[in-house]
């Protein structure tokens, strides 16, 4: 069965080879979709016949946003510590501990609610793909339960047991315990392994216990990604380029041998703009990082404590207006740079052969993003299934379920 959508206005590829730009854009566009990928893309004058045909009326389309760092699986909030921050209290992770003890508390079904009503919230506002991390359990049984839970919704599942040393733990015992019985039963249900490396955080773990937790990582099966520099410049941007981490996260102080190192190793920077927002804190520098040729991801980070937005294109807004980004270099880190953060070649782009995932922007550009912040202009859309509405385009698409193929680093704007 195939379908060809017509009426686009603007088609942000992401492939250079297909259109204008970095963003390979073309203009009165239309794309075919067969059995969930794209099967032909160009201008609409050449399109080819299709079993069936749906019109998006003048709007925009661009691949679904790919969020690369998400916290899913919580039970509570911690609204009250938002507040806190937003009177002067800084943040240092400590707030962790209250969401561990309410996950602990929840059932499997109150869990995996939550975490589906998040999922279908991100799919409502364009992303297509999330990763989706442990982190909130910190005991064995815990977190082996959170990334079963997160396993049914994305194939993106990240165990972070070395999220922070939980209450009454300490760094060396509970150290022993990720690295050792913790490991062996989340890793068949995860992908990723990542750690908070921040000795700026008393509750976080320095760059030598870092490192343990990695290693154990790497040595079981496991991609690795890290959470670095976010509090202050530590080890952890260095670490993650030595151990070829798929993406370093955070990168709010950087030092100018973390710019190189990240410009010259195939890690990623994910860049977390929505932290800044709800922290009150410096935002990353970009700028830096795109001149001197580093790859950029953005990613929400939603998570109960210190950032909770399910926004791609409210993180994207951010990224123009806060970090110096262009619209263009944003869109591209939310789509194709969060591909090559979780090493991604089927999703992130609308070539042939990706994953027809596929997402309307209600206006005529991807402008419009940044532009007007805060409007929920882009849904994820679904071109077998169009419903009616404001874009004729707000049924949601499934999550990226395929099995995740090898990595490229693709160019970028």
């Amino acid at each position: 069965m195939s379908t060809l959508v017509t009426g686009i206005a603007e088609l942000v590829t992401n492939d250079p080879s297909l259109g204008e730009g970095p963003l390979g854009l073309i203009a009165d566009a239309a794309i075919v979709v067969a059995d969930g990928t794209v099967a032909w893309v160009g201008p609409s004058g050449r399109a080819p016949e299709a079993d069936t045909r749906t019109d998006v009326g003048g709007r925009a389309v661009i691949p679904g946003f790919v969020d690369s760092h998400a916290h899913l699986v919580f039970a509570g909030d911690r609204a009250a510590e938002f507040e806190a921050r937003m009177a002067g209290l800084p943040y240092d992770g400590g707030g962790i501990g209250s969401t561990v003890e309410a996950t602990r508390a929840a059932t499997d079904e109150a869990l995996l609610r939550r975490l589906r009503a998040l999922v279908a919230e991100m799919r409502e506002q364009g992303t297509t793909t999330v990763e989706v991390k442990s982190g909130y359990g910190l005991t064995v049984d815990d977190e082996a339960r959170s990334l079963r839970l997160a396993a049914e919704v994305t194939p993106e599942t990240t165990f972070l047991g070395a999220h922070v040393v939980p209450r009454g733990s300490t760094h060396e015992d509970y150290l022993a315990l990720v690295t050792g019985p913790m490991l062996t039963a989340c890793a068949p249900h995860a992908r990723w392994v990542d750690v908070f490396c921040e000795p700026a955080s008393p509750h976080a773990f320095d760059g030598e216990e870092a490192r343990a937790v990695l290693a154990a990582g790497l040595a079981a099966g496991l991609g690795a990604r890290v959470h670095a520099n976010q509090l202050a410049a530590g080890p952890g941007v260095q670490l993650a380029v030595e151990l070829g981490a798929a993406s370093a996260d955070h990168c709010t102080h950087l030092t100018a041998a973390d710019v190189d190192a990240l410009a010259t190793g195939s890690t990623v920077a994910t860049l977390l703009p929505g932290v800044e927002f709800s922290t009150r804190s410096p935002y990353p520098d970009a700028r830096r990082l795109l001149d001197a040729g580093a790859t950029v991801a953005l990613a929400t980070d939603c998570n109960p404590g210190s950032c909770f937005t399910s926004s791609m294109a409210f993180c994207l807004a951010l990224a123009v207006r806060e970090m110096r980004m262009t619209p263009a270099e944003a869109l591209w880190s939310a789509t194709a740079g969060g591909a090559a953060a979780l090493r991604r070649t089927d999703v992130g782009h609308l070539g042939v052969g990706a994953r027809a995932d596929l997402a309307v922007v209600d206006a005529p550009s991807y402008r419009h993003l940044a532009y007007r912040p805060g409007v929920p202009l882009v849904q994820a859309f679904d071109p077998i299934r169009p419903p009616a509405g404001r874009a004729a385009a707000g049924r949601t698409a499934a999550p990226s379920t395929a099995p995740p193929e090898g990595a490229r680093r693709p160019p970028r704007p």
